[in-house]
């Protein structure tokens, strides 16, 4: 943000560049990974890691939430576990006699749904409702949550033992689905020879609460040109019209995607998007939200073949200059 609000961007860019400094010295080598996950967070969004085991999946969800001041809890999802233990429970109790509320682990700032998939369908429902209405209903009585609330999730491909996949409504409420990847030969390198530190050691935090809701507000005051704009709804268009998908997105995918493109040109240093910004996000937020054709399939994991198709699409449309 080089144009406007000069004093908060100059305060902002400051603190940008600690973020982003602390979060590369946890994951090497993947800054494209880093500015994502920075403007999934402040896009208000909430976050899907996948990928294979042992990739830094947990570390960038857990450094990600450490360097906001806030609340954090960490929920480790297995088989067995019930929405209860997301959600909490209603209990009596014998010395008052009467019905108590114990609120779980969704009641913070920042979640960590560890391994998510593995989870049954029911538990990972529960959090549909805290996601996407920022509330939890136990036994009729609906329960605020703290602001800000993020879901920071981690999962392993569906194709590995004792995951379950992800419904469409869950994926949907996720903002961005990413995948960090190995890292290159000289990235690799650092993080064979480094000494482990523990985590607390190498994140602090950079951003209060308070803070970053009112980075938030000035994210969404980001320009967005109205050429922009027709090129997010074409793109949305032709999702929707391609052979290959059997859903395209919908309208809140289209908004998805313009809130995040505000919050990347945020992270880049502008109170304005390009469409370059656009091309860089469509796969993260879209990727996920639409559905492949069971023929195209065949030779690729659905979320691979969704990546190619989008990719194809990109090509088609025309980007504004």
């Amino acid at each position: 943000m080089v144009h406007r609000n000069a004093v908060d961007s100059a305060v902002w860019l400051s603190r940008l560049s600690e973020v982003e400094a602390a979060l590369g010295r946890v994951i090497r080598g993947k800054a494209e990974v880093i500015r994502l996950s920075l403007a999934c967070l402040l896009a208000r969004g909430h976050l899907l890691i996948e990928d294979v085991p042992g990739v830094g999946k947990t570390t960038l969800a857990q450094a990600l939430a450490r360097i906001v001041d806030a609340k954090f809890h960490r929920v480790q999802f297995t088989s067995d576990m019930l929405p209860s233990d997301v959600v909490g429970v209603t209990i009596y109790n014998a010395h008052t006699q009467e019905f108590e509320f114990k609120p779980g682990p969704v009641f913070t700032n920042f979640l960590l749904a560890d391994e998510i998939n593995r989870a049954t369908p029911k538990t990972q429902s529960a959090l549909l409702e805290a996601m996407n209405e920022l509330q939890v209903t136990v036994d009729g009585q609906s329960y605020p949550l703290a602001q800000p609330f993020m879901v920071i999730a981690t999962q392993n491909p569906v194709e590995h033992h004792g995951a379950y996949p992800l419904p469409e409504s869950q994926l949907d409420r996720f903002l961005m689905r990413i995948r960090i990847g190995y890292p290159d030969a000289a990235s690799e390198r650092e993080i064979v020879r480094q000494k482990a530190a523990p985590l607390p050691e190498v994140v602090l935090p950079v951003i209060a609460g308070a803070d970053l809701a009112g980075l938030q507000d000035t994210v969404a005051r980001v320009a967005v040109d109205e050429s922009i704009v027709d090129y997010m709804l074409e793109i949305v268009e032709r999702t929707r019209a391609h052979e290959s998908l059997a859903m395209g997105v919908s309208p809140r995918g289209a908004q998805m995607l313009y809130r995040a493109t505000q919050a990347l040109a945020a992270v880049e240093g502008r109170d304005y998007a390009t469409p370059d910004d656009v091309k860089r996000l469509a796969l993260p937020v879209f990727a996920h939200r639409v559905a492949v054709n069971s023929r195209v399939i065949l030779a690729q994991r659905p979320v691979e073949a969704a990546e190619r198709v989008l990719t194809e699409i990109l090509t088609m449309v025309d980007v504004p200059l």
